[in-house]
């Protein structure tokens, strides 16, 4: 069975280290995703656009289906440029996206998983999120898979902070 793919899967997804060759894809994905619910000409959507930085700053992990790169995900422990909330022990996923025609294809679920079980592997105690109140999908992945909030860590106003002991 390939990496991500679950028994019974319509859409089987492989995981594998982001290369210099997907960047452009994965920050037109990334921006993609993300806009519906960022201000036009925020900074923030410049971050989301630097895929050769944030794979530079932490470990960054595309899925694909068929053969084509549909989303990616990046693992930050505390010691990242790029974690904003994990503490020492904790792996923080962050820039979690799926390109709009592979949304509902399992492609999310399939990169959680693989961070979960990453996460496991190397020995962390938890794993931490941000996620805006607005991505109600996403959320619901998380919430299967065992992420409860974390009101007292929360940030910003409109973004929860979720936490998954392992």
């Amino acid at each position: 069975m390939r990496p991500g793919t679950q028994p019974g899967e319509q859409h089987p997804h492989l995981l594998r280290p982001i290369d210099p060759g997907d960047y452009a894809l994965v920050s037109e994905i990334t921006v993609a995703a993300y806009a519906p619910y960022i201000p036009a000409g925020s900074d923030y959507l410049d971050l989301l656009a630097d895929v050769e930085g944030r794979a530079a700053a932490a470990e960054t992990i595309v899925v694909e289906m068929a053969g084509s790169v549909v989303g990616a995900i990046v693992l930050a422990d505390a010691a990242s440029a790029l974690a904003e909330i994990a503490r020492e022990g904790e792996l923080e996923f962050r820039m979690i996206a799926v390109a709009e025609q592979a949304r509902g294809s399992g492609a999310g679920t399939a990169m959680v998983r693989h961070g979960i079980a990453e996460a496991r592997r190397r020995g962390y105690e938890a794993i931490v999120l941000s996620s805006m109140r607005a991505m109600i999908e996403a959320r619901r992945i998380y919430a299967r898979h065992g992420f409860v909030e974390v009101p007292e860590r929360m940030q910003y106003r409109s973004i929860d902070v979720f936490r998954l002991e392992l």
